[in-house]
């Protein structure tokens, strides 16, 4: 089959279109013909070398978190699903791969694709849908009244997450630039905050939960707006000690990241709010839920562009660049 692959950590080496052998199919699996793909930073990340603490994959690597596909094999203990199903994912790590022409996927991982929705639109939810649904839903435990600051809104978690929030029953406030404005008061955010122009540290106060995406001199202007017992919950680091626990990194990992975290963690000790690092992981259940919401029209899939699959390190830069409104999607079928 045709995949994207890379044979070495480089910040600046392409995807390379290989032709490698189909995937081999456990018990639990099925393989699944990927119609499309989502392209995230996370792919970018990964080829840079900046997770090799985290994620030490094995080369040559397929990238590719998001995939959106019919099944056209059922491993020997499959029970969730058949042969024809349309379905959609975000394969577990160590397993990732969908800038590829098929992918096999422990069933666990995978969901019933949303009915009335497109397999390009399908292809970018599952990473964002996730990474949202265990911020605000799973750590934060977001609630109806509650106020949420979600970072970058107009981006591909942020799109999600301001629809989520809001269906929560949440107030949000979000930041973007002036162009984006519609789009993420369409999408239900109540205080939408130009970053070039205003701090959104002078403006809002007392908030419940943030959503932070961003670096680090964000990070800590967003601690500051937190209510005591607030909750701040990153997606972008610092990895923190409870995180390297969950994941059962050796010792000198969880040194790493003890010594990482420790000024942010310092600070919200001051400020008494609590900090937590979040690395999301495939979750096949969730995912189902989110489904749900979708076939209600309750949220909407955001794509800013869709790439043909020969495109894919193209779509790539497109993400690098930081311009995209929502998601980016490659077709590969």
């Amino acid at each position: 089959m045709k995949a994207f692959t890379i044979a070495h950590y480089s910040k600046k080496g392409k995807l390379q279109l290989s032709e490698v052998a189909a995937p081999i199919l456990q018990d639990n699996d099925v393989l699944v013909q990927v119609y499309a793909t989502g392209v995230n930073l996370l792919d970018s990340k990964i080829r840079n070398g900046e997770f090799r603490l985290i994620l030490p994959y094995k080369f040559p690597l397929i990238l590719g978190h998001d995939v959106a596909g019919v099944v056209v094999k059922a491993g020997s203990k499959v029970r969730q699903f058949k042969v024809g199903d349309e379905v959609y994912s975000r394969p577990a790590d160590h397993r990732v791969g969908t800038f590829a022409e098929f992918i096999a996927i422990n069933e666990n991982d995978v969901a019933l694709k949303p009915k009335d929705i497109s397999m390009e639109d399908a292809a970018s939810i599952p990473l964002v849908g996730l990474t949202a649904w265990q911020a605000l839903v799973e750590k934060a435990n977001l609630k109806k009244g509650q106020k949420v600051f979600i970072q970058a809104g107009s981006g591909g978690v942020g799109t999600f997450a301001i629809q989520l929030a809001k269906h929560l029953g949440a107030t949000v406030a979000t930041t973007t630039s002036s162009a984006n404005t519609a789009l993420v008061k369409s999408l239900g955010a109540d205080i939408v905050i130009d970053y070039k122009e205003q701090q959104f540290e002078t403006i809002l106060k007392d908030y419940d939960v943030v959503l932070n995406s961003q670096d680090s001199k964000t990070l800590e202007k967003s601690l500051s707006i937190l209510k005591p017992g607030g909750k701040l919950i990153s997606i972008s680091g610092p990895p923190d000690p409870d995180f390297a626990t969950a994941i059962g990194a050796p010792w000198y990992v969880r040194f790493i990241f003890k010594i990482l975290s420790a000024g942010v963690r310092n600070k919200a000790k001051r400020l008494n709010v609590n900090f937590s690092f979040l690395f999301m992981r495939a979750e096949g259940k969730q995912l189902g839920e989110i489904t749900t919401l979708i076939n209600a029209g309750i949220i909407r899939p955001v794509i800013d562009k869709v790439f043909p699959f020969k495109e894919t390190n193209e779509a790539m830069a497109y993400v690098e660049s930081g311009r995209a409104k929502g998601k980016v999607v490659v077709k590969v079928k």
